[in-house]
């Protein structure tokens, strides 16, 4: 998870703030988790994710033109991951790639498969 928790904190950071920083990069602290875990079971399931990355995305797309540019993205993605997750490779990363990339990461995360990260 810790490739899909420092993603996660940077993005947290970028959308929430400064209350958002407290974190160590290796792993999410609880109140992170709070934030993710909407229906309060200790987890953070699949659609839970996945509500929070799509209006992560929101908040990260400053111009609102529904698409994120290296820089709307330059504090959270090095220039490997934007390229990685910017699929068509036309310098822009669409709601649809963020969204695969992000999901990808969370499969990833989920070692037992169970559709939950805790």
């Amino acid at each position: 998870m810790k490739i899909l928790a420092l993603t996660t904190t940077l993005i947290l950071c970028q959308c929430f703030g400064a209350a958002a920083q407290q974190q160590q990069p290796a792993s999410m602290y609880q109140g992170q988790m709070d934030r993710l875990d909407g229906n309060g079971s200790k987890t953070v399931d699949r659609s839970e994710y996945e509500t929070f990355m799509g209006t992560a995305f929101g908040g990260l797309d400053k111009n609102k033109d529904g698409s994120l540019q290296s820089d709307e993205t330059v504090q959270i993605l090095t220039v490997e991951q934007f390229t990685l997750t910017d699929a068509d490779h036309n310098g822009r990363i669409s709601r649809s790639e963020f969204m695969q990339r992000v999901m990808a990461d969370f499969a990833t995360a989920d070692h037992d498969r169970n559709g939950n990260l805790q």
